[in-house]
């Protein structure tokens, strides 16, 4: 039974995580969870998520509370409280092209050593990393992500861990499902094994580890 109270599953989360979570400008985040987290008062994080949300929604309300001792993120522009800890140097800021963070974390998810992106090749970006010349063209390698923990929202799981998502709220939830040593889904329903057609399984219960059942209606 993957199906766990809330208190337990805050519980997994630890001082000094890596800890990855879904959504995009908050859009796919798993509140319910990220509430218990501020409340719980961990620290000492490293956040890999696509933004920073805002300071009242999402992981922005963890920035608030300066549970993160580094983030890594496409961009923090929403978040204007990220902004001041970056510049303040209060919290480490590792500023990542989008499309590169994706992979990262794919290649983390599944097993590779790494990818080779264009992305970045004469900029800041390539700063101490490895350049390599493929049919006379520079590409950066970049290096996977790994977590800890991935929180995840989903819109409906059944009971042994498979997911289905609502539209763009699919984002970054799934590859980072697939990505961690544990994988707590946020549902807003959970309904029997068997309930979801296999055809609309968007994330397989392989990559699951808990469910948490709650969450506002979409």
């Amino acid at each position: 039974m993957k199906r766990i109270e809330l208190t337990k599953a805050v519980e997994m989360v630890h001082d000094g995580d890596v800890v990855m979570v879904g959504g995009f400008m908050a859009n796919g985040t798993p509140e319910v969870l990220i509430d218990a987290l501020v409340e719980k008062g961990v620290k000492n994080l490293t956040l890999i998520c696509n933004d920073a949300g805002f300071v009242d929604k999402g992981v922005g309300k963890m920035v608030v509370k300066k549970q993160f001792d580094k983030i890594i993120a496409s961009h923090i522009g929403l978040n204007r409280e990220a902004g001041r800890q970056m510049n303040e140097g209060e919290t480490i800021i590792d500023l990542v092209p989008q499309g590169t963070l994706i992979e990262q974390i794919r290649s983390g998810a599944y097993g590779l050593g790494g990818f080779l992106t264009p992305t970045g090749v004469g900029t800041l970006v390539a700063e101490g990393k490895t350049v390599l010349t493929v049919d006379d063209r520079e590409f950066l390698l970049e290096k996977p992500l790994k977590a800890d923990v991935a929180l995840i929202l989903a819109n409906v799981a059944d009971e042994s861990g498979n997911l289905q998502y609502t539209g763009s709220e699919n984002n970054f939830n799934h590859l980072m499902a697939a990505n961690a040593k544990t994988t707590i889904v946020e549902a807003r329903k959970v309904v029997p094994t068997g309930t979801i057609d296999p055809i609309f399984v968007h994330t397989p219960n392989i990559f699951v580890d808990y469910i948490v059942e709650g969450g506002p209606t979409c």
